[in-house]
């Protein structure tokens, strides 16, 4: 890729640009989530998405705005690969979720 002088490089116009207001709140419910999830690591949680999506697993680790789920497997088998899973494996599945997407955390 070539490098082109600043003053030869086109003038990009946003499509869209998030309002300081929003960032702010946004700002506000990451670090507040992030607080949360580290107090509550390895906890077993259900956790619901802004879009209706529900999770549940253990908190594994929460950094830089997305919480690692790890998914929980137990009275049930979940499987992301066609085929027969084994009833008897562990999940080892981390589902990573971005926080400000996230409606609600419970502890189970």
């Amino acid at each position: 890729m070539m490098n082109i002088p600043s003053a030869v490089q086109p003038k990009l116009t946003p499509i869209y640009q998030c309002h300081s207001k929003v960032r702010e709140v946004l700002r506000s419910v990451n670090d507040h989530l992030h607080q949360l999830c580290g107090k509550y690591a390895d906890r077993l949680v259900k956790v619901e998405t802004v879009d209706g999506d529900v999770f549940e697993g253990h908190i594994v680790h929460c950094d830089r705005g997305i919480l690692y789920l790890n998914l929980s497997n137990e009275g049930y088998v979940r499987a992301f690969f066609p085929g027969f899973p084994n009833p008897n494996a562990k999940s080892n599945v981390v589902l990573p979720l971005v926080l400000f997407n996230l409606l609600a955390i419970s502890l189970l």
